[in-house]
């Protein structure tokens, strides 16, 4: 079978190479990749950057969605036909995260689905909904689950008990428009929340507000926009901000959160600005919970949201063998919504 791995880091160094066809074991499905969609931790970890000490030859990429085309013997949860994506990390099917539940991540810990064929445990599968096309389903492992995590305040509490999370009457405040915050909007809306968007360009605003987006601002003409937040809001603040852009932003996200309110903290997309202004943390007890995606049973509850509403996935579609200039063009900010490619025969 042909993949894209990782040898050398650098995007440049990606190789597209021959590997033996996979195996099933006793209770591991056998998948025909369809389709793959691009994370920002992909590049991260294509790059050397979100772990020098990788073991390569990697097959990079958590997210991917294909036919079931054999099953080991002690399979009986799924059948050939059946359409499936892996989970991001294999181990957490369920309750709070644990240091074992968050090993064997794909693209990292273990071999990701930027190949032909993938062998994988069946506990580490999910269904796909039914109206959703192989190239909308693969946006779903990753952003999807983590932006559905992030709107549920939370994710677990201590009880085990998933919070209540944004509901009807949620104002929510998400940065930027890729593949996370896309969904965070499209899901907040579906929640009944209004939604707030911060953005460098006006263009990806308005299609934004397409989607729902209630009101926007250009944070480069505008680089206060933690005051516009304020002014939209009657000085109260936001109840949930999805905090992609890490510590750069982080401070104003705190002073954009509502008071008893929650950051979603996600992303870790810029270097620091100034200080992080750990009074408001105090002051306003505003929690932030980081969010790193989630179990199965988080995305068998947003696949069921995601049927039962018909919503369909944002992206962007390419040919696999362009594996290298999608990467650059996550690289360079200029997508919308998700990048997702097409794995040919």
């Amino acid at each position: 079978m042909r993949v894209w791995q990782v040898s050398t880091f650098g995007i440049e160094s990606l190789e597209f190479a021959e590997r033996p066809d996979p195996i099933p074991g006793p209770a591991q499905v056998l998948i025909k990749v369809h389709a793959v969609s691009l994370n920002y931790r992909d590049l991260l970890m294509v790059k050397g950057i979100y772990n020098p000490k990788l073991s390569l030859p990697r097959i990079p990429c958590s997210d991917g969605a294909g036919e079931v085309i054999a099953v080991g013997k002690d399979v009986t949860a799924f059948a050939p036909g059946d359409r499936v994506a892996g989970i991001f990390m294999q181990n957490w099917l369920d309750g709070r995260p644990t240091p074992a539940k968050i090993k064997g991540a794909l693209g990292g810990d273990i071999d990701g689905m930027l190949a032909e064929y993938v062998a994988l445990n069946e506990i580490g599968l999910v269904r796909l909904p039914t109206h959703l096309s192989y190239e909308e389903a693969a946006t779903l492992p990753c952003a999807a689950v983590t932006a559905w995590n992030a709107l549920e305040a939370g994710g677990i509490d201590a009880s085990g008990i998933e919070a209540a999370g944004v509901k009807a009457g949620s104002t929510v405040l998400i940065q930027g428009t890729g593949g996370v915050s896309i969904f965070a909007l499209q899901l907040a809306k579906l929640r009944g929340a209004r939604v707030l968007g911060i953005s460098a360009s006006d263009k990806k605003l308005q299609r934004a507000r397409t989607l729902g987006l209630d009101a926007g601002v250009n944070y480069r003409e505008n680089p206060d926009w933690d005051g516009w937040v304020a002014e939209q809001t009657h000085n109260q603040g936001v109840d949930l901000v999805v905090e992609v852009g890490g510590v750069g932003t982080l401070p104003r996200s705190l002073r954009s959160v509502r008071m008893g309110g929650v950051i979603a903290q996600i992303g870790v997309l810029s270097a620091a600005a100034e200080p992080l202004p750990v009074p408001l943390i105090l002051h306003n007890q505003v929690r932030i919970q980081g969010i790193y995606v989630g179990s199965r049973q988080h995305f068998e509850s947003l696949n069921q949201a995601v049927s039962a509403s018909q919503l369909h996935p944002v992206y962007e579609g390419f040919p696999w063998t362009q594996a290298r200039e999608i990467f650059a063009r996550m690289e360079s900010g200029t997508h919308f919504g998700k990048l997702v490619l097409k794995v040919a025969s």
